[in-house]
């Protein structure tokens, strides 16, 4: 069970992270199109980038906290494989 607790918290990171690589892409397509084209968009663009800036901070934040749980959870699946080993090894004698 927390195998697969473990399998579908690191399945909806690696999600997690191709959604924030496609933004990141994105973002960088639009402000390489605002960049340099001098018509009068360099304020919105120097907001925009202001927010951009803020929800990757906040994304950053969310990374931080799923790959501690993940980490939580890797630990509690070694000591579940820990303990079974040990089970096995005391129910033979």
């Amino acid at each position: 069970m927390a195998i697969r607790e473990l399998e579908t918290l690191v399945h909806h990171l690696a999600e997690e992270l191709a959604s924030f690589r496609r933004r990141a892409l994105v973002a960088e397509a639009k402000l390489r199109d605002t960049d340099g084209t001098g018509n009068g968009d360099s304020v919105d663009a120097t907001q925009r980038m202001a927010e951009l800036e803020q929800a990757n901070e906040q994304l950053r934040a969310q990374l931080a906290a799923v790959t501690s749980r993940a980490a939580q959870m890797l630990d509690r699946v070694r000591f579940l494989r820990q303990q079974a080993q040990g089970g096995a090894v005391g129910g033979t004698r």
